[in-house]
């Protein structure tokens, strides 16, 4: 195993088959057709059986370690969060861009990137709205203050990769991820008919889109965020960049009283702050418990 840290070894339960399986029926969405219907059809089914789609024609649990480097940036500066997760610390801070001197140009490419991608997780909000059954604009105001941010990541080649994973299973907080990918692949998506894990094969020109915790629980359980994880290559680096579309901090969780008409909803209220807040917290310090879930949130029988 040479000099490589135990840290970066998964529990055996939890490490990557090298041979993968590769999915087919991962729903391609063109957004280039005029008819809207069919692209809020399409979304729902996807959100319902996969939580993951792709879209081209776009216009544009951690006490192990990932083995990746990465270059974080919020879409607006500043971005305000709360300082601790701590329930009674009313205190907040403001996020802002530390950009490097080389290359001169990055800065300028990441946030012209950042507004696109901001445009496009505005039209597939709406879309997701639209299946629903609810206005177009209805999740809107929830993003007012919005505390979106971007990765840049890098995932080195590795000597032990029936051992190690890129980014270990989990699945994201936030309302939707869309994620660019180059051609290398690793993303594997948890297939909810037999919790097989699926190789997610790189499509050229096309978004990977990733429906997150809080359309799962503003939808009552009607759409589903898919555990996902990465794996990671002996031979070659990946690179991919994925953005967070997350809310306001100041925003309350919880499923719409519209989607729970004649049914109990399945989840309490919880502060999106407060649990972007753990979230980052576990990312700088390994944690004795489990991270923060939704699933702590489930209401009562």
């Amino acid at each position: 195993m040479g000099e490589v840290d135990p840290a970066f070894i998964q529990d055996t339960q939890h490490r990557p088959k090298l041979a993968a399986i590769e999915a087919e029926g991962i729903p391609l969405i063109d957004l280039s057709s005029a008819n809207a219907s069919n692209h809020v059809s399409q979304i729902a089914d996807a959100s319902k059986n996969w939580g993951f789609f792709q879209v081209i024609n776009h216009g544009l649990t951690k006490n192990v370690r990932d083995w990746k480097e990465v270059f974080d940036f919020v879409v607006s500066t500043p971005t305000v969060i709360p300082v601790s997760p701590d329930p009674d610390d009313k205190e907040l801070k403001e996020l802002t861009n530390q950009w490097p001197q080389y290359p001169p140009e990055l800065r300028e490419v990441c946030e012209e990137y950042a507004r696109q991608m901001e445009k496009l997780a505005f039209k597939l909000l709406g879309l997701i709205s639209l299946s629903l059954g609810l206005p177009e604009n209805r999740f809107n105001l929830f993003f007012e203050e919005s505390t979106n941010f971007i990765r840049l990541n890098h995932y080195p080649p590795c000597p032990i990769p029936h051992l190690a994973l890129g980014v270990g299973r989990h699945k994201d907080g936030g309302a939707l991820t869309i994620l660019a990918q180059d051609d290398v692949g690793g993303l594997e998506v948890k297939r909810k008919t037999d919790g097989e894990w699926i190789r997610v094969k790189p499509t050229p020109d096309a978004y990977i889109i990733n429906v997150g915790d809080i359309i799962q629980v503003w939808s009552n359980d009607t759409y589903e965020s898919v555990e996902h994880r990465v794996m990671v290559n002996s031979e070659r680096e990946r690179f991919s960049i994925p953005f967070f579309f997350n809310p306001g901090h100041r925003v309350w969780v919880q499923p719409l009283e519209e989607l729970t008409k004649g049914e109990k909803p399945k989840y309490r209220a919880y502060n999106w702050g407060k649990f972007f807040a753990t979230r980052k917290h576990s990312n700088f310090k390994k944690l004795d418990v489990e991270n923060i879930q939704i699933s702590h949130f489930k209401a009562s029988e």
